[in-house]
């Protein structure tokens, strides 16, 4: 199957990278830093008039009712401008764990404000203890056991937890399910649950792909710039093979990415395989990405006032959000050696 992007996808994506170029800047990310929530409902809204947070929303709440496929590209641009904020909470997984408990009441009072940049969505799970931008949320999906309950910020009490990024702002949550805020329970909640934590590192797994394509960059033009003994450090051997297996790792960690894309669109049986691969691979590109950006750049990259941590910061928060490297990596090691059925061989068998 030879797999690549409509050309409409690839000019939505094109559309978003100019937006997000003009107005989410690192000068403004750093004024967000300094404002009380760290997010701008004026920005969000902006956001929603390009497609992003609608766009898994199905057409008859006013969304653009496309799927997984659409959206990787879009989240791959959020990484690497930097955007933090509560885009993959929101639109990659409020929107379809929203639309999966079935509930007309419930759509139709939070799908049409998302659509329209007026709602921001914040999801629990217990692999991600910490709820992000649950402080910034109307509406928060949380589970309980074996359920899944629809919470109102008001009835909830948050807690600030310290990140070492200061865009990130995640939160721990005290409340009280009751019979009103129930949305799923039992078997029906397992699923979305598990869907959840799919969308989810999914999510971070394309967003890591843009940081780590942004920290090449960065790096590749400081090197070009720096000079050492009379030279551009950039054309010494070591520096070349450096940014020369980062930029390898990312490009073998780009289709896998596409791949689990693909997969959760399709709710392929394979999908938590693809997923966890996808997340593990681009996980490890960011983290490497992140290590040879601060090599290059030596002593600078400490610096606060080098934009360089901005996104080396985005590759440690997101290497932690909806399962590390390491958790995903045991999933498929689990699904390879231990399970009673074998993980996706992606149409290859090797022979007998």
């Amino acid at each position: 199957m030879r797999f690549h992007f409509t050309e409409d996808q690839l000019l939505l994506r094109d559309t978003v990278h100019g937006f997000l170029e003009a107005e989410y800047t690192p000068e403004r990310i750093r004024a967000f830093w300094e404002t009380e929530t760290g997010r701008s409902p004026e920005f969000w809204s902006s956001l929603a008039e390009v497609g992003m947070p609608g766009l898994l929303v199905p057409q008859e709440y006013d969304g653009m009712g496309m799927d997984e496929r659409d959206l990787v590209l879009l989240l791959e641009e959020t990484g690497r401008v930097g955007l933090a904020g509560p885009v993959i909470s929101t639109a990659a997984v409020g929107v379809p764990l929203l639309c999966g408990l079935g509930s007309k009441e419930l759509g139709e009072r939070w799908l049409r404000g998302v659509a329209a940049g007026e709602v921001v969505l914040a999801v629990g799970h217990a692999v991600s203890p910490w709820v992000s931008d649950a402080h910034v949320a109307d509406l928060l999906l949380l589970p309980h056991e074996d359920e899944i309950h629809a919470v109102s910020r008001k009835d909830a009490s948050l807690t600030h937890q310290p990140s070492n990024d200061p865009s990130e702002r995640i939160f721990s949550v005290e409340w009280k399910p009751v019979a009103e805020t129930l949305a799923a329970r039992g078997e029906e909640a397992k699923e979305l649950q598990a869907a959840a934590l799919d969308r989810g590192a999914l999510g971070c797994a394309a967003q890591q792909l843009g940081v780590a394509e942004r920290l090449v960059a960065m790096t590749v033009e400081y090197a070009c710039q720096r000079k050492q003994f009379g030279r551009p450090i950039g054309s010494f051997q070591a520096i070349k093979h450096m940014l020369a297996n980062v930029q390898v790792r990312l490009e073998y960690a780009r289709p896998v990415v596409y791949r689990a894309a693909h997969s959760v669109a399709r709710n392929s049986e394979h999908r938590a395989v693809d997923v966890s691969m996808a997340k593990s691979a681009a996980s490890e590109t960011a983290q490497t990405a992140a290590k040879v950006a601060l090599q290059v750049h030596g002593a600078l990259g400490y610096t606060w006032e080098q934009d360089l941590h901005i996104w080396m910061r985005r590759a440690w928060s997101l290497e932690a959000a909806w399962g590390s490297g390491a958790w995903h990596r045991a999933r498929v090691a689990d699904a390879i050696l231990d399970s009673d059925a074998a993980a996706g061989t992606f149409g290859y068998s090797a022979p007998s």
